[in-house]
Formats: structure tokens, C-alpha cells, sequence
């Protein structure tokens, strides 16, 4: 069960962040919306898995009062790189507003957990609801719903793993340093990858034409495999991160798609 959150204020965004997509915003001036903050990484599977969630709600609820952004703090080196920032969020088709948190500064005021972290304030500056991972996604539209007092539908789940209720089996830890090879249990295996060229991902080739989150493996559900990881020249690897699936459906190893 989640603390009483409606005696907390926003903290102010700080005067001196870049921003991508926007103006400089002011949390003060946002007086009157609802604003939808996500604390994001541009290379880290889990915040790109959220990441059309705040696209389509940006799209829904704009008009209605709803302010939405994105607040990315980098977690890896190759995503600390601000041009990598900015091509992936060109890349991705984000346009609502970005707010570069490169030195942690807002994710300090709000003493974020991780990522995705994310934070629906309501029209009077207050908290109205929060959320730390994946999941959660009809919950949080319908506390925007509340939040500018409009009948919402939720969007249908983009994945079955993110429906209501889902079984959703853990996935293995991330790998952030070597070995990244080795057995796992997941729904789909990412690789955090630098450079441009190739990587053959258990004996497949994949090509890389740009430094970011890369998917390798996706299962029907929840599934086991064995990963082998051989980056070619021009590339390296950063970290190794597992998505999770639905506990339900197992699947045999090396289904990449």
C-alpha cells in the first residue's frame, strides 16, 4: 500500500536544465495542469518500454490540461553522452517536452528510486499518484482521468505481460560488466551496446547502427536461454539487461525474432 501522497509538492525544475522539445518549463507556471513526470534513460530497456505510454498519453489528454515530461538521467556511459540523447530522442519521435538531467539534480529533489520513475502531479502542484518500474499503465491513466476530472479509457496493454492482473515471471538481474554471456530467464534479452557494426548474438548477426538499447531474444512469455555475445569491431558492449514476460506461456531457448 502506498503512503498518503497529497501533502507533497512538486519540487521546482531546475532553472538551469537543458530542454529538448520545449521551452523551459516552470512547475509553478504548470499551476492549473496536471503534469506527468517520468524519470527516463534513453538506453534502458525498461524506460523504452514505458515510453509509448507517455507518447499516446501526451496525444489523449495535451488538450484536456495534461502536461507531460520526460526526465532523462543517464544510468550508462553511452546514454551520459547528451548527442546520443538527442538523436534518440529524434529517432524515437518523442516530442513532448525532455528535460536533460545529466547531473542528477531533479532526480535528487525527488529522491527517485530508479527507472522508470514515474511522478502525476495534480492541477494544485500536489501528488497524485506514483510509480517505480513497468506496470501500472491503466492505473495511472485513470488517476490522469481523475486528475483533470474527464472519463478516460485506458489504452489497450501494448504487451500482454503489461495487462492488469498478468502473471508476470521475474527476469534475471541486469549484467553491467563482463561476463555478459551465460544462462538467464526472461521475456526478451537487450543489449546496451557503443558504436556502429556488428554483433552476433548466439551465432546470428545483428547489425547496430546506432549506440543504444539493442533487442537480441524475445519468448513467448517467460522463457530460458543460454546467451553468447561475440560484439564485432566498432562495437562494444555496455550491459545486458532482461525484460520480463508472462509466467504462463514458457518458451524453449533462442527464439530471437
Amino acid at each position: 500500500m502506498k503512503p498518503p501522497i497529497d501533502s507533497i509538492e512538486a519540487p521546482p525544475f531546475p532553472r538551469d536544465a537543458e530542454w529538448l522539445g520545449s521551452v523551459p518549463l516552470e512547475m509553478g507556471a504548470l499551476r492549473g495542469r496536471a503534469v506527468l513526470v517520468e524519470f527516463w534513460d534513453c538506453c534502458r530497456p525498461h524506460s523504452l518500454r514505458t515510453l509509448p505510454y507517455l507518447k499516446e498519453w501526451h496525444e489523449r489528454y495535451r488538450e484536456s490540461g495534461l502536461t507531460v515530461v520526460s526526465v532523462h538521467s543517464p544510468g550508462f556511459a553511452v546514454s551520459a553522452d547528451e548527442a546520443n540523447v538527442r538523436d534518440t530522442v529524434e529517432r524515437l519521435g518523442i516530442v513532448h517536452p525532455v528535460l536533460l538531467d545529466s547531473a542528477f539534480a531533479l532526480w535528487r529533489e525527488y529522491e527517485n528510486a530508479g527507472w522508470p520513475g514515474r511522478y502525476l502531479w495534480g492541477v494544485d502542484g500536489m501528488l497524485v499518484d506514483y510509480h517505480y518500474g513497468e506496470g501500472a499503465y491503466e492505473e495511472c491513466e485513470l488517476a490522469i482521468g481523475e486528475a483533470l476530472a474527464i472519463a478516460v479509457e485506458p489504452m489497450a496493454p501494448l504487451r500482454p505481460e503489461d495487462a492488469p492482473g498478468a502473471s508476470v515471471a521475474p527476469a534475471s538481474p541486469d549484467r553491467l560488466e563482463p561476463p555478459f554471456d551465460g544462462p538467464y530467464e526472461a521475456g526478451a534479452v537487450w543489449a546496451v551496446l557503443d558504436g556502429r557494426g556488428l554483433v552476433r548474438v548466439n551465432g546470428r548477426e545483428i547489425a547496430v547502427a546506432w549506440p543504444g538499447a539493442h533487442l537480441l531474444i524475445v519468448h513467448d512469455g517467460h522463457g530460458a536461454g543460454e546467451l553468447t555475445l561475440d560484439p564485432g569491431e566498432g562495437v562494444s558492449v555496455e550491459a545486458v539487461c532482461f525484460t520480463p514476460g508472462l509466467d504462463a506461456a514458457r518458451a524453449p531457448a533462442d527464439r530471437g525474432r
